[in-house]
């Protein structure tokens, strides 16, 4: 009998491209949103039904972990993660879900490590202390962020904005993070208490990026490096709140000092192919931009 597996943050980068897999896999998936509003795309799947959570209300969560085999843990962006994360985990523990999947994000591990990482490290040790079979899965930035963070500037100036200086990032199609969670959902056997950092096949600079989009978009599109003080400038006035800005300015400094620069060969590994490119993904987007 195939597995029932749920999704919470489905409508999210991840969370999408992880329901889609699936659906393609031939997995009976429960997507979990927000608001079921937004699922309409998801509801039009194969083996995709909907589900809404709210972590104001416990019910919706024990309803959604009702019946589930196995599930992937997605928590949004957030100053309240870790408690949103523990509630997840608490609801399939009392659910008796087989196996949990979380996305957690590379470099977690590090000690004392930046703040997001803090964040994912204490939920991380929260599910391994439950009576669960878990997976870690840490990847690295995702190449989407320059569609839902970038694509307006690009299109407007030809050119995004980032306090990157001149370091490399090894940025990771979120279809492959989805593809690799999709696998270990459906066949968790051999991954429990495995931690996983997932990477693209290599790092780039900002101007390797630029260049990249550049031939895919046939334009010129400019990386431009800002300084650390202009990008705070500029996040306040667009009404960030500043525990988000302080943990962004920290996320781009590791990023300029070459720290999210590694590579892992995870990802074919656990799927049995390559990771995309930076090249596929921009011809895959380019309409985007």
């Amino acid at each position: 009998m195939e597995p029932r597996i749920l999704v919470t943050g489905a409508t999210g980068t991840v969370g999408n491209e992880t329901v889609k897999a699936l659906s393609s896999m031939g997995a009976h998936v429960r997507a979990g949103i927000r608001s079921v509003v937004k699922g309409e795309n998801l509801k039009r799947l194969p083996g995709v039904e909907v589900v809404e959570i709210d972590f104001a209300r416990p019910n919706t969560l024990a309803a959604a972990f009702t019946g589930i085999d196995t599930a992937f843990l997605i928590t949004p962006f957030d100053e309240h993660q870790v408690d949103m994360a523990k509630q997840l985990i608490d609801a399939a523990q009392k659910a008796g879900v087989r196996h949990v999947v979380r996305l957690s994000a590379s470099g977690a591990e590090a000690e004392p490590g930046i703040q997001l990482g803090r964040w994912h490290r204490e939920a991380e040790r929260y599910l391994e202390a439950a009576e669960l079979n878990y997976t870690h899965l840490r990847p690295a930035s995702f190449m989407q962020n320059f569609v839902n963070m970038h694509a307006q500037t690009i299109i407007q100036e030809n050119a995004f904005y980032l306090p990157l200086g001149q370091g490399r990032v090894t940025y990771i199609d979120a279809r492959d993070i989805g593809a690799v969670a999709a696998e270990i959902l459906l066949r968790p056997e051999g991954h429990d208490g495995m931690a996983y950092t997932l990477t693209g096949p290599e790092a780039l600079s900002g101007e390797e990026v630029a260049a990249i989009l550049s031939q895919a978009t046939g334009r010129t599109i400019s990386y431009v490096d800002v300084p650390e003080d202009a990008a705070r400038n500029a996040m306040q006035q667009q009404g960030l709140p500043t525990w988000m800005i302080d943990s962004l300015l920290e996320l781009n400094s590791i990023c300029r000092a070459n720290c999210a620069s590694g590579t892992t060969n995870t990802v074919e590994e656990i799927i049995g192919r390559p990771p995309h490119t930076f090249e596929a993904f921009a011809q895959a987007y380019k309409e985007c931009f």
